[in-house]
């Protein structure tokens, strides 16, 4: 069975000129205001009239620039990274219920954790990064080597289905392991979404998480063909299978940083994307920027919260995203507003 489940969907044609800029612009000032707010939220008293004054003190200067704004970087980069991965990956796959967490990535990710946990538990974060990284890859390529196995009557909800039956496999797998060797613990820390963690020296990875967005816009075009599906893409001229193996490096290499530095964020590659398509149809090129907007801007929301509800404890902002995108999914699936197919 190739990649194509179903029929694509015509573009959506997309408002030009002033309006259309103005709204970018509004959604960035927006953002940024979001993340102002970021920067004095949390248990240490931070004031920005103290700083604007010039009377912090130094405890405050070293929370602001060692806690307080890596963390912010943080939680920006990753839910950037969130969404555009499963953006890509929905395109690629051409159904919209499928992200990263659904189809085994992160899952595998995990594995790789544990495997440098258990043989390299000294190892720098950078080397775990990359054997996640790696078993990243190798879950990937198990899924879409699954559903292309897949008869060609098969349903749509059967892509998704078969990434939650393997994601399950192998999330049971490695818990399995864990226990085995009483690592149960050391995994679920590193499996938690928590930017509490996040200090200055220990979040710069996620710097790499721009340019695979950068990677991601150079080769959009290429993507946005390879979504027709394989016969039509080569008839093009495309080298199908290159270009969906970038596609899906892309995917598990940002699935694997975020999942390394900050732990599993759910439900942001599934619903940004799709909000995004209903809003401004399906071009890739056009919705790259718009989906890191709302990406961040969503995971940055879903922190606010995970700090204030239960003041002054944190909620893991994994849990947050979980019910909050939960929500969101099954209103757009009972009202009939979201699309099934690209």
């Amino acid at each position: 069975m190739t990649l194509t489940t179903a029929t694509a969907q015509p573009q959506a044609s997309e408002p030009a000129g002033r309006p259309l800029n103005w709204g970018w612009l509004g959604g960035f000032a927006a953002l940024v205001a979001l993340a102002a707010v970021s920067l004095f939220v949390g248990v240490a008293d931070l004031s920005p009239t103290d700083f604007l004054t010039g009377e912090a003190t130094e405890q405050q200067r070293l929370n602001l620039f060692a806690s307080r704004i890596p963390r912010t970087v943080a939680v920006l980069l990753a839910g950037a990274a969130l969404a555009l991965s499963g953006l890509l990956m929905q395109l690629l796959v051409r159904n919209r219920f499928v992200e990263p967490s659904t189809v085994g990535t992160s899952e595998s990710a995990g594995v790789g954790i544990l495997i440098a946990v258990m043989l390299f538990p000294s190892a720098p974060l950078w080397l775990k990064m990359l054997i996640a990284v790696l078993t990243a890859l190798a879950g990937t390529a198990l899924f879409i080597r699954l559903i292309r196995s897949l008869p060609p009557t098969a349903p749509i909800v059967a892509v998704p289905l078969v990434g939650i039956m393997l994601a399950g496999v192998i999330a049971a797998g490695t818990t399995f392991v864990a226990y085995q060797f009483d690592l149960l613990q050391s995994l679920g820390i590193w499996m938690q979404g928590d930017f509490s963690g996040v200090l200055r020296g220990r979040y710069e990875l996620l710097w790499l998480l721009a340019a695979v967005g950068v990677v991601l816009w150079l080769f959009a075009d290429r993507f946005t063909v390879a979504s027709l599906g394989e016969e039509q893409a080569t008839s093009l001229g495309l080298s199908y299978k290159t270009t969906l193996n970038l596609g899906l490096a892309l995917v598990a290499v940002a699935s694997a940083i975020t999942l390394v530095v900050v732990g599993s964020i759910g439900f942001v590659g599934l619903i940004i994307p799709n909000l995004i398509a209903m809003w401004r149809g399906d071009n890739l090129r056009r919705n790259i920027g718009w989906t890191a907007l709302a990406g961040a801007g969503f995971v940055l929301v879903c922190d606010l919260l995970a700090r204030t509800i239960n003041f002054p404890y944190e909620i893991p902002v994994g849990t947050i995203s979980g019910a909050l995108g939960g929500i969101i999914f099954l209103s757009l699936l009972l009202t009939g507003k979201m699309r099934t197919s690209r």
